[in-house]
């Protein structure tokens, strides 16, 4: 079977080696490199078995993307917490979506008529997306991107019917299909992105319930969720746009 590889970063400037990935299951970090090849220079391993190969890498590479500890213990937040950061970010808030379905969608009055009607109910009025609406008013940047399968769960038609509220907070509301994610080697976990220095991440349980939030703050990890983000922007596309190439397949 083969390894889950996520790529953790690379200092090349044209798209090359060297870069490290880390294998998901394991915790294994794969290096890769340009090879060393001169038998004088392979001689002069310690330990250099008959199966094994070496690659060289500048120092910077695993100082700025190799593992900073063994064992990361996670800082959780409250919901209180959570909250407060839609209210004090400076400049941008931004969330990928991976989840196929929301325990809170669920539940919601509007989702059985959803069900129903095919339309989600707009609460344009509500706390969040007057909040939201002040944000984006005064120039900060709000977005989202929510990956899709083929062909969507209910709980994805709902979000993607229900992106015409977020859209009139004013969010940047992108959708790419999960194939697509997974070419782009995006992760499969929800989290925002705050002012491209504070991650949070979402973490559910296996019926989609929303549990506690997990924030990350050291540098070199949430540059990972920048490229995250980056890559997740450059491949999706406008919500609207999407739904209509959607509904054209019928």
């Amino acid at each position: 079977m083969a390894r889950r590889l996520r790529f953790r970063g690379t200092d090349s400037k044209n798209g090359g080696c060297p870069a490290v990935h880390e294998d998901l299951d394991s915790g294994e970090i794969i290096v890769q490199g340009p090879p060393l090849t001169d038998p004088e220079d392979i001689d002069q391993l310690k330990h250099f078995g008959p199966h094994d190969a070496a690659v060289a890498v500048p120092r910077e590479l695993l100082v700025n993307h190799g593992p900073k500890e063994v064992d990361r213990v996670p800082r959780l937040i409250g919901l209180e917490e959570f909250g407060r950061l839609f209210h004090h970010f400076e400049h941008s808030a931004w969330h990928l979506e991976t989840r196929r379905g929301y325990a809170s969608d669920r539940e919601d009055e509007g989702y059985a008529r959803f069900l129903e009607t095919g339309e989600a109910l707009m609460d344009i009025d509500s706390e969040w997306c007057r909040n939201i609406r002040r944000q984006t008013a005064a120039g900060k940047y709000v977005g989202r991107v929510r990956v899709v399968d083929r062909p969507p769960t209910d709980g994805q038609r709902f979000l993607l019917s229900y992106a015409r509220c977020n859209a009139a907070t004013g969010e940047d509301v992108r959708n790419l299909w999960r194939d697509e994610a997974d070419r782009a080697q995006l992760p499969g976990e929800d989290f925002w992105l705050f002012d491209s220095r504070l991650v949070a991440i979402l973490r559910f349980d296996d019926a989609d319930v929303f549990q506690d939030v997990e924030v990350i703050t050291e540098p070199a990890a949430v540059l990972r969720y920048c490229q995250i983000r980056d890559a997740a922007v450059h491949t999706s596309v406008p919500y609207d746009e999407f739904t209509a190439r959607l509904e054209s397949q019928g």
